[in-house]
């Protein structure tokens, strides 16, 4: 199973993958972590450029193929065979940050966008895709605390409030793929509840590839 984590900045998605993944270890399941952007030495090049805050003349298309030239390598490198192995791999951030940040954040045309992320994903879509909401204000307030801020946290407010409603817009269009849990709950809570939602998903799957 292909699992992603989304939500906009400051979600504390990240810090929940380590916990998430030694859970599904402990129940026999053989899981990859990964990234985006980066995951890969290429990709980890690509990630550098990206976040550096030096870089603001930085334009939006530059921007959307910079992503898509990390994720390409993701995709190739580490995605599909570690998939193909049947391990479980779970990515902090896929093509769903694209079309949020680079798509409803920068207000790109939309099918263009599907197109290039198609391009370089081969089509490759999650099996399940886990929001972490939380507005927009308390989630850069959360950045801005950890000291861990970026070129594409510095974007203005408005920026971020239309990645979150993108979110919540691509959510609502497939609620068969996504689900949503609170992230401003504690960091014990929402464990918690991502440990639930991942494992029945994945008690499910397992179910239906069992022989009858």
């Amino acid at each position: 199973m292909f699992i992603t984590l989304e939500g906009p900045d400051g979600s504390g998605k990240t810090c929940q993958i380590p916990g998430l993944a030694d859970f599904l270890r402990q129940r026999g399941y053989d899981v990859l972590t990964t990234r985006e952007p980066g995951g890969t030495g290429i990709g980890d090049q690509v990630r550098n450029v990206l976040m550096n805050l030096d870089n603001t003349a930085m334009h939006p298309r530059t921007e959307i193929l910079l992503f898509q030239s990390s994720r390409a390598q993701l995709v190739h490198e580490v995605i599909v065979p570690n998939l193909e192995a049947g391990k479980v791999v779970i990515c902090d951030r896929y093509a769903d940050s694209t079309l949020a940040y680079q798509g409803y954040g920068h207000q790109t045309d939309m099918q263009a966008l599907h197109n290039i992320v198609n391009f370089a994903t081969g089509g490759l879509k999650p099996d399940l895709t886990i929001l972490f909401d939380i507005d927009a204000e308390t989630g850069l307030r959360r950045r801005s605390a950890d000291g861990d801020w970026n070129r594409l946290d510095a974007y203005a407010l408005a920026f971020h409030e239309r990645v979150r409603a993108g979110y919540h817009t691509m959510a609502a269009a497939e609620p068969e793929r996504w689900l949503t849990l609170d992230a401003t709950q504690s960091i014990e809570d929402v464990q918690t509840e991502l440990r639930r939602l991942v494992l029945s998903r994945l008690e499910v799957a397992t179910q239906e590839k069992r022989p009858e």
